[in-house]
This record gives structure tokens, C-alpha cells and sequence, in this order.
């Protein structure tokens, strides 16, 4: 009986700590850095498939340059962008990474525009793969940032509830994430003439 007793404190400590949430919390920050990086890899897709679309466009729009030359800025912009995992920790990054893929969005969106004009590249098999891989990857995008908010959600909810949020402010001190919001104007409805 001596022996139980004296254990008592240790055996209690090892309970408060199975429910304290720390493994939890860290399991689901693990789960925001690996739906970030599907995020990033969904954005690389695009970012290279989008030479060959520019390429294909260009052997049938060469007086369509601005446009092209749009897309292709675009994407330098975005690819000299320096990403790392601390931008998930940093709003202000965050949102500077979310605005270059938006303005690539914008340009992609005005080089089909420039396709709607030219029928033969539409006929064309190449341009049709390469628009359908585009499609895709958008797609691709579009499911990793849900993935990723969601993943963002548990994240946030774990440190702030309790137990956990009292564990995370005397240990762990981790930072709420921030989730993927709608781009500027996104509320609005497009316009569509013909």
C-alpha cells in the first residue's frame, strides 16, 4: 500500500497529461503544414504548365503580346516569391502570396479570353490538353485550399479550447493560422458580353 501511495503523484501527473491536449495540437499544426504544402504543390502545377500554354497561345496570337506578356510577368511574380513554412505564421506574407496568385488568376483569365478569338487554336489538340490539365490544376488549387482551411479550422479551435489552450499558453505558445480568404471583389459578380 506504501508503495501505491508514493506513486500517487506521478500517476496523477501522467492522467492530467493524457487529456492536456499537447500531442493533439501538435498532430493538427503538422496537418496545417502538410495541407500548406499541397496548397504549394497544386500552385507549382500551374505555374508549370503555364509556359507551354503561353507557348501554344503564341504560335497563333502573336499580336496578342500584352496579354501574354501579362501571364508571363505574372508568373515571375509568383515564382520569385521566397515560401516558407513561416508564412503561415505571418497574415501579411500570406495575403502577399494569395494577391500574386490572384493577379495570376486574372491574367490566365484574360489569355482565354484571348482563345475565345481564335478558333483554329481551340481546334488545336495541343492547346485543348494543356487547357484541360489548366482546368485540372485549378481544380487542384481550389480543393487544397479547403483541405488547407479546414485543416486551419481544427487548428485554431485545438489551441483554444480548453484543456488545451491552457497547455498551448503555458507550453507550446503556438499562434492561431490563418485560413485562405476570397480575393478582393470576389463577391461581385463577373460581367459576361458577347
Amino acid at each position: 500500500m506504501q508503495l501505491i501511495l508514493t506513486k500517487m503523484p506521478f500517476i496523477l501527473l501522467l492522467m492530467l497529461l493524457s487529456g492536456c491536449g499537447y500531442n493533439t495540437m501538435q498532430a493538427n499544426e503538422e496537418a496545417v503544414i502538410a495541407a500548406w504544402g499541397n496548397v504549394e504543390s497544386a500552385y507549382q502545377r500551374r505555374a508549370d504548365l503555364i509556359p507551354n500554354l503561353v507557348e501554344v497561345v503564341k504560335g497563333y496570337a502573336k499580336h496578342e503580346a500584352d496579354t501574354l506578356k501579362a501571364v508571363t510577368e505574372a508568373r515571375a511574380k509568383v515564382g520569385s516569391m521566397q515560401v516558407s513554412k513561416d508564412i503561415l505564421n505571418n497574415p501579411e506574407n500570406l495575403a502577399k502570396f494569395q494577391q500574386a496568385q490572384g493577379e495570376l488568376s486574372g491574367a490566365l483569365s484574360r489569355l482565354m479570353v484571348v482563345v475565345e478569338k481564335y478558333p483554329d487554336l481551340k481546334a488545336n489538340q495541343n492547346f485543348m490538353d494543356l487547357q484541360k490539365q489548366l482546368e485540372g490544376t485549378e481544380n487542384r488549387i481550389n480543393v487544397a485550399r479547403e483541405r488547407y482551411n479546414q485543416a486551419v479550422q481544427l487548428f485554431n479551435t485545438s489551441i483554444r479550447t480548453f484543456p488545451n489552450s491552457v497547455t498551448n499558453s503555458l507550453l507550446l505558445h503556438l499562434q492561431r493560422k490563418e485560413p485562405f480568404k476570397a480575393e478582393e471583389g470576389a463577391k461581385t459578380a463577373p460581367k459576361v458580353k458577347f
